[in-house]
């Protein structure tokens, strides 16, 4: 188990989680599927960067809050390496945002609601556990888990009417 984990409050992590869910439901506004993300210093609990899905908006693919989230915060700390750092998303990781976390070198990952369909954590692939990789983040679920399934559903849910 992580470091961070064990000193880390489940009030800090809901409050964290909260601040994710922020940036979810400003992703909604601006009908991007509702998925945000905070970045924070393991060490101080700073708050480095936010962010939300952006794919839609921006042309780009890759735009998933996770991958929004390290490139700002990787500006303000003028370093592509982010270690020492906890993210906080309100979805369950891609194998893209999976492989981005382990090259910026992310100590922790705590995530809201799993992703039945693409989750590459807990719910179809252990991205996290696998050996080949020379770094390892350590993964925390289920935080806020029903407020942050229950955004999503709801988001599908009117897409569909």
């Amino acid at each position: 188990m992580s470091e961070y984990f064990e000193k880390t409050s489940k009030a800090r992590h809901e409050q964290l989680m909260m601040k994710a869910l922020e940036q979810a439901h400003l992703a909604k506004t601006k009908n991007e599927v509702p998925v945000g993300a905070v970045l924070v210093d393991c060490d101080t609990g700073e708050l480095i960067a936010e962010g939300h899905n952006q794919p839609i908006a921006n042309n780009d693919p890759t735009a998933h809050a996770e991958i929004v989230v390290l490139r700002r915060a990787a500006q303000i700390r003028e370093n592509y390496r982010l270690p020492r750092t906890a993210i906080y998303v309100t979805l369950e990781s891609c194998t893209m945002c999976i492989g981005a976390m382990q090259h910026a070198r992310v100590d922790s990952l705590i995530f809201g609601a799993k992703e039945t369909k693409a989750g590459a954590l807990v719910s179809h692939l252990r991205l996290a556990d696998e050996p080949f990789y020379n770094h390892h983040v350590s993964v925390l679920g289920g935080i806020l888990e029903k407020q942050c399934a229950t955004l999503l559903t709801e988001f599908f849910r009117e897409k569909r009417k």
